[in-house]
């Protein structure tokens, strides 16, 4: 992807005194009294600042956090924790500006945070005016928040429009560049597994892949749904019977191209939806009428398990079953084990996903964890993310 990289910039001394501003992805989860319990995103945003700091530059960062209602700010809503961490992890003081948008004094050398983007009235809508302000800011606009990647909002696509010069941070680059190598020029099999509760909600991610992959797994409820599709009984597991017609369409657009959706061979089920209801491995023609399918079983684990191992490249989105419960988590476990001794480059996103790879404690395995959900999942529909289109349109001008 053709796009200006904020360390070229860095490394050809040309960010040296310059103002520049980096959209961050700073959206971390918080308790009741605004706490901070999870700072990944935090710490991943370091690199693109202290680049910026180590190049001379006068930083300014910004990011959403939370819903909060624009022109309407509230305590909640304020960044002042994200500050103090990112201070933690800079080891100085980021001090944190109010009502920026007119306005920011930073001097070359130091830090400062923008209180939540989003609180700016007309930053969803992507208001020209306001994004012509923030452009003003700054010499050169950094976008390094891939989780918001997939939206075109003032902070994220109009200041790219209007900014001196736009660039793509390293977040966004090691992103753009792990996503070229999955699914646009990826070494074969290219295998992809798609799971969650729900066809509906991943059908056009489904569908784009059948034109593409050469093995597409489907698990949860998707598979269930498949299962279905395939004349299977699932007993009254999760599923959506209205969707049969689509399933069947990605089945056959698979085989036409004489690749598979494998269908499993058996299953785990329980009678209730509990982490102590009791697991029953069974073959997939064996299910009962009061049967709910919670995972895959061990021998479809295990089959999958070994086209993993040989496969060139896999794009991973979703658990296998109901991997939060002990009883149900051998598929997910099995299949993330394969991904993690597998020689292909493999990229995972997704919420649930990364909690997996947490959970088994595979994530120096994995090729490259992407680090936004909403926008990962466009870019498997083959979807051009805005940020994407900006900043190669910028590039080129």
């Amino acid at each position: 992807m053709n796009v200006i990289r904020f360390s070229d910039l860095c490394a050809q001394g040309a960010v040296a005194t310059k103002r520049v501003f980096i959209r961050a992805d700073l959206n971390v989860p918080q308790d009741a009294q605004g706490g901070i319990t999870e700072d990944t995103r935090i710490r991943a945003s370091v690199p693109c600042i202290q680049m910026a700091l180590d190049a001379g530059a006068a930083v300014m960062v910004t990011s959403h956090l939370g819903r909060p209602t624009e022109g309407e700010f509230k305590p909640a809503d304020s960044l002042a924790p994200v500050a103090q961490r990112l201070g933690e992890l800079l080891g100085r003081a980021v001090p944190l500006v109010s009502d920026w948008v007119d306005g920011v004094t930073v001097a070359p050398g130091q830090v400062v945070m923008l209180e939540n983007c989003r609180v700016n009235p007309g930053e969803k809508k992507n208001d020209p005016l306001l994004a012509r302000k923030m452009a003003a800011l700054c010499d050169i606009f950094v976008h390094d928040a891939f989780g918001t990647a997939h939206r075109a909002e003032a902070s994220t696509y109009g200041i790219a429009e209007y900014a001196p010069v736009a660039c793509a941070g390293p977040l966004l680059a090691a992103e753009m560049d792990a996503i070229a190598k999955a699914l646009l020029a990826p070494k074969r099999p290219l295998v992809a597994i798609v799971a969650g509760s729900k066809v509906s909600t991943k059908l056009t991610i489904l569908k784009s892949l059948a034109a593409n992959v050469d093995q597409l797994i489907v698990g949860g409820g998707i598979a269930n749904t498949f299962m279905l599709a395939a004349g299977l009984n699932i007993g009254k597991s999760l599923a959506e019977p209205d969707l049969l017609d689509q399933a069947k369409a990605v089945i056959e657009a698979m085989q036409a191209r004489g690749a598979a959706v494998p269908i499993p061979t058996d299953v785990v089920t329980a009678k209730t939806f509990a982490a102590d209801a009791v697991a029953t491995v069974k073959a997939a023609t064996d299910v009962a009428d009061d049967d709910l399918i919670l995972d895959i079983g061990p021998q479809t684990a295990q089959a999958l398990a070994a086209q993993l191992m040989r496969a060139g490249t896999i794009v991973w989105n979703g658990p296998l079953g109901v991997f939060e419960f002990a009883a149900f988590e051998n598929g997910t476990k099995v299949v993330a084990q394969a991904i993690a001794a597998s020689s292909a480059f493999s990229i995972a996103g997704g919420g649930d996903t990364l909690a997996a790879i947490a959970k088994y404690g595979i994530e120096a395995q994995i090729g490259y964890i992407s680090t936004g959900g909403g926008a990962f999942l466009e870019v498997l529909e083959g979807k051009t993310l805005p940020a994407f289109e900006i900043l190669g349109r910028r590039a080129s001008t």
